[in-house]
């Protein structure tokens, strides 16, 4: 099969892109190389997968509705992963307009390119937890009502979703969303706080914990969010939402004492008040997923930090 993956020299999107490749899918990357973190870490992604005859890269933004409708009615693959946004949820508190702009008119243009094929394409795109909202109960099921997102990313992928579903009963696209809970693992992007932590603590530098530390994420390896993708790529047919989580909440202070631990340092750390658009806790009711994709992770929350940190030494991150 040939796939086309938007986002395809991030973090999961280049994860994504050597199992696909690995089980044998041409793949059809598309990536804007976008300065948010530098290029060359992405294009280190992406070292092996440039290698294969069955990869192809585009460097293109998804705003650009035109080249992006060139690459995709050229590829004209049998499915779409689009991975490509604006990330991040305090970051979007600062550029609201941008993160409307990427993730929602880009979205848009990725749709309407992928109903001008014939046939067309199965399309899975990337969600987020963050649709849930604050919410004080756990664990969070797709049937909750995600009507109070509070920071402008989480407002934007709640308006990715509704577009998706009006495409699908529009056009008939066959269209699977996947609301991510906290990805972590190699090629961690550099701004989040597990690889931000990590460089800290090994500096001997104070690690800033937000709160009081009992604020809780629902960690999730990459390679079993990968599988989680891939399953729904294999299963797309329809309109669904599915939570890609591990349904195990761990507490900020857990995450900072269990790092330091596979890092072989105690951190010092320096306390500071919550942050606006943060949310209390996040945790995947992942049923649906197991249920219907047979979505199954695997991976304990020390052993992915031991394989990150892994990764971390070996790839020589400053």
């Amino acid at each position: 099969m040939r796939v086309l993956v938007t986002g395809a020299a991030g973090f999961i999107g280049s994860t994504l892109v050597d199992h696909l490749l690995a089980r044998g899918d041409e793949v059809v990357g598309v990536d804007n190389f976008d300065p948010f973190y530098p290029a060359t870490r992405k294009r280190s992604n992406l070292a092996e997968a440039v290698q294969n005859p069955r990869f192809r890269l585009a460097d293109l933004d998804i705003l650009d509705a035109t080249r992006l409708a060139e690459v995709v009615l050229g590829a004209r693959p049998g499915a779409i992963v689009h991975l490509a946004a604006r990330a991040g949820v305090r970051p979007s508190v600062e550029a609201p307009s941008a993160y409307a702009s990427t993730n929602l008119v880009g979205t848009t243009n990725l749709l309407e390119a992928a109903c001008r094929l014939d046939p067309r394409p199965r399309l899975v795109y990337a969600s987020s937890s963050s649709v849930y909202g604050d919410r004080p109960t756990s664990p969070f099921r797709e049937s909750d009502p995600v009507d109070r997102p509070i920071s402008p990313y989480a407002a934007s992928k709640k308006a990715c979703e509704l577009m998706a579903h009006a495409f699908h009963h529009v056009h008939g696209l066959d269209v699977t969303g996947l609301r991510f809970f906290t990805t972590y693992g190699p090629r961690n992007r550099p701004d989040l706080a597990i690889p931000r932590f990590t460089r800290l603590i090994e500096r001997g530098e104070a690690v800033p914990m937000f709160g009081d530390g009992s604020s809780r994420r629902d960690y999730t390896f990459v390679e079993d969010i990968v599988d989680g993708i891939v399953r729904a790529v294999d299963r797309c047919s329809g309109h669904h939402l599915y939570n890609l989580g591990h349904s195990d909440p761990i507490e900020l202070r857990a995450m900072i004492e269990a790092l330091g631990e596979a890092l072989g340092r105690v951190p010092t750390i320096r306390r500071l008040p919550d942050q606006p658009g943060d949310v209390r806790m996040t945790c995947a009711d992942i049923t649906l997923a197991a249920a219907e994709l047979g979505y199954a992770p695997s991976t304990p929350f020390r052993e992915g930090l031991r394989r990150f940190v892994a990764w971390h030494r070996a790839s020589r991150e400053d």
